[in-house]
């Protein structure tokens, strides 16, 4: 049996990967840890561990001594913060002979940063890199995007922190982060043309699998509604860019359109939140990654079914 630890297991991909990883039917033992003393996370695993927060300065050790305790084959992180983290301290953790589920370690930097993310897509010359500036000169902004643009943080994920700019008054708010903390884009498409594709990368430019997803987001920035569709160009696509990164294991990747094509908004270096929704249509990117990493098996394209997912609030008891 393998033991399998999953981070963030109260969020909606930490729990999302342990759902995921429960429909293969075999027997993991799943240890789901998060800072939370009160969250769903018990509801997931076979065993909960509190986690101290990962900026603790003792987090890796508190890691360390979880992995030992608990004999654990692989982790996978289900939040950001601990996906940098332990790119960080990769070496560290491998050598307590524990696998570490983490893609390439240019992409992850690389992805910390969307200003420097943007250059590194700027400079491979790719049709896909929407426009993106430091400017903080709102009338130079407005002649180069027009009203309403946006100001998004340059390190976050989903949609939190983005600020849509319909005036003056509205920018002058948040001009003095333009920069250090903020970049200026023009609003590329529209809600009802906004995907979401996740491909299990080779790490060599080239990848095994994928599934694309039309999706809607809710207020936290997590998928909400999402269809299954063939997005046209997305293989073509998906090749360019893992050229360029060469990603490896599950890798998303968020695109809108508009009239030029594909625009990607970011990649996100790791299990994405839409992951229970995919794994539920045949495309079960947690099972691939313990196949891959942990057991050496071959990745094939699965076959994925059709269809629609809504997302909605569910009641998860717990007996003492």
């Amino acid at each position: 049996m393998k033991n399998i630890l999953v981070s963030g297991a109260s969020g909606i991909i930490g729990y999302g990967i342990l759902r995921s990883l429960r429909l293969s039917g075999i027997p993991y033992k799943f240890i789901g840890t998060t800072i939370y003393s009160d969250s769903a996370a018990e509801g997931f695993c076979d065993i909960f561990e509190q986690a101290v927060p990962t900026n603790d300065p003792n987090y890796i050790d508190w890691l360390l001594k979880t992995i030992e305790k608990h004999q654990i084959d692989l982790i996978i992180p289900g939040i950001e913060a601990d996906m940098y983290a332990w790119s960080e301290h990769k070496d560290t953790l491998e050598k307590s002979g524990v696998k570490v589920l983490l893609n390439a370690q240019e992409l992850i930097d690389a992805c910390h940063d969307k200003w420097v993310f943007y250059q590194k897509l700027k400079e491979s010359d790719l049709p896909f890199a929407i426009d993106t500036t430091l400017e903080s000169d709102f009338k130079v902004l407005k002649t180069q995007f027009g009203l309403p643009f946006l100001l998004k943080p340059r390190i976050g994920h989903g949609s939190k922190g983005i600020v849509r700019v319909n005036s003056e008054e509205e920018f002058e708010k948040h001009q003095q982060y333009i920069g250090s903390q903020l970049m200026a884009q023009p609003i590329v498409g529209n809600d009802d043309e906004e995907y979401t594709t996740s491909a299990f990368c080779d790490g060599q430019g080239g990848f095994y699998a994928y599934m694309t997803l039309k999706r809607k987001l809710s207020k936290d920035g997590f998928t909400e509604k999402a269809e299954v569709i063939n997005l046209e160009n997305i293989e073509e696509t998906l090749k360019a860019l893992c050229s360029i990164f060469k990603p490896i294991g599950p890798t998303n990747f968020q695109f809108r359109k508009d009239d030029d094509g594909l625009k990607l908004l970011e990649i996100n270096p790791r299990i994405s939140s839409s992951t229970s929704i995919r794994a539920k249509f045949g495309y079960n990117e947690s099972q691939m990654a313990v196949d891959y990493f942990v057991e050496n098996k071959t990745i094939g394209q699965p076959k994925i079914k059709n269809g629609k997912a809504i997302r909605y609030i569910e009641d998860l008891i717990i007996y003492e």
